[in-house]
């Protein structure tokens, strides 16, 4: 079991390159950053480099909508765009989502599809993109991961956002590179059915994402029994990744003791 960091949520206050030596010092040295057409992905490698990290994950904002036909040509350029850049700076994995998200007046809204399609046909396009991608994938070391979005504060439709149909997705495919994410954040906010869901999608995930709720804020801060997860997940023989995907109330050092005190090995 390794901790990962997420460069968006902790040490706010200072600049994102700077970020990382505070990762660092705590012994966190798998580090996330959102949106990679956003960031400086060339400094952020550079420094982690000298501070001993590793660029696990990123995302591509603009890869467009698997589920949206017309969007197919974007949906391969981006992917093409995105894993020359993984494999340039040395990015792990990047993540998959159904639809494009995008910001408008400070609220995220799934961004409208093209035309009328079924969700029958939306799922159906996105199966033969994501097959297409993953031809893509086989020529690189990066994985891919699915994650499901919740709908309580992204507005206008999301397609895959509860982790059954993330499953069936991953399932679909079988591929190697394929993998999916278990978010607590979301799954609790879309259906919860926490102890359910992840012992149904085991061995699909390697990836278990942390934040209580509500509020996005550490463990032990709202309505989830992290502890409870923690024994679960124990019991399921998992062994992978904790991904700190919050937004600590407290100082980092401070937060990440409580968090290393529910997760003990």
């Amino acid at each position: 079991m390794e901790f990962t960091g997420f460069l968006d949520f902790w040490f706010a206050d200072r600049p994102l390159i700077e970020r990382i030596e505070g990762f660092a010092r705590l012994g966190i040295r798998r580090l996330n950053v959102w949106s990679w057409r956003m960031v400086d992905m060339a400094a952020l490698s550079v420094e982690c480099k000298t501070s001993g990290c590793i660029l696990d994950s990123t995302f591509d904002d603009q890869m467009g909508s698997l589920v949206d036909p017309n969007d197919n040509d974007l949906t391969l350029r981006s992917w093409a765009e995105s894993l020359e850049m993984a494999e340039r700076y040395g990015v792990e994995s990047l993540f998959i989502f159904s639809n494009q998200v995008d910001r408008v007046s400070d609220q995220s809204w799934s961004r409208r599809l093209s035309r009328g399609v079924t969700e029958a046909e939306q799922y159906a396009n996105l199966l033969d993109q994501t097959e297409k991608i993953l031809k893509m994938v086989e020529k690189t070391r990066v994985k891919v991961i699915a994650e499901p979005l919740n709908t309580f504060h992204i507005q206008g439709g999301i397609l895959v956002h509860d982790h059954d149909l993330a499953a069936d997705w991953v399932r679909r495919m079988n591929h190697p590179q394929f993998k999916m994410v278990f978010d607590c954040y979301h799954q609790q906010l879309t259906a919860g059915n926490l102890f359910y869901k992840m012992e149904s999608c085991l061995g699909l995930y390697d990836a278990f994402h942390v934040a209580d709720v509500p509020g996005r804020l550490e463990p032990g801060s709202g309505e989830i029994n992290f502890p409870n997860l923690w024994v679960k997940l124990r019991s399921l023989g998992y062994d992978g990744y904790i991904g700190l995907e919050f937004k600590p109330s407290r100082s980092e050092a401070e937060t990440f003791e409580r968090v290393k005190a529910i997760f003990k090995p």
